[in-house]
């Protein structure tokens, strides 16, 4: 059974910062593309982040651009977002999803497995 599982969110001020984790049983994340969204109250899921297979190569949505960073573990099968300058308007749940689909990967339905989200909420 696959599973993908988010931690890390919680509570920050504006100005500070977040890491994400996601931890992947049942797959092998750095056989498949990883993707990293968020779905804001009344929005569509956003994307964030698109990882490719092997991890060496990233785009990110230009919102977060220089702002958030994925990096991977293969020997923990695990994704991370270190989130940096946080905003506001990066309050949302946030989800790591992995597909079998090419990098990069911008669409929600380009992903076949998601977590269950974590929440991050930034104040101003």
């Amino acid at each position: 059974q696959v599973q993908l599982v988010e931690s890390g969110g919680g509570l920050v001020q504006a100005g500070g910062s977040l890491r994400l984790s996601c931890a992947a049983s049942g797959l092998t994340l750095s056989t498949y593309t990883k993707g990293w969204f968020r779905q804001a109250p009344g929005k569509e899921r956003e994307f964030v982040a698109s990882i490719s297979r092997s991890g060496s190569s990233t785009t990110y949505a230009d919102s977060v651009k220089d702002r958030f960073t994925s990096a991977r573990d293969n020997a923990k099968n695990a994704v991370y977002l270190q989130m940096n300058s946080l905003k506001p308007e990066d309050t949302a749940v946030y989800y790591c999803a992995a597909g079998s689909t090419r990098w990069p990967a911008g669409r929600p339905n380009e992903y076949d497995y998601w977590g269950q989200g974590t929440q991050v909420t930034v104040s101003s």
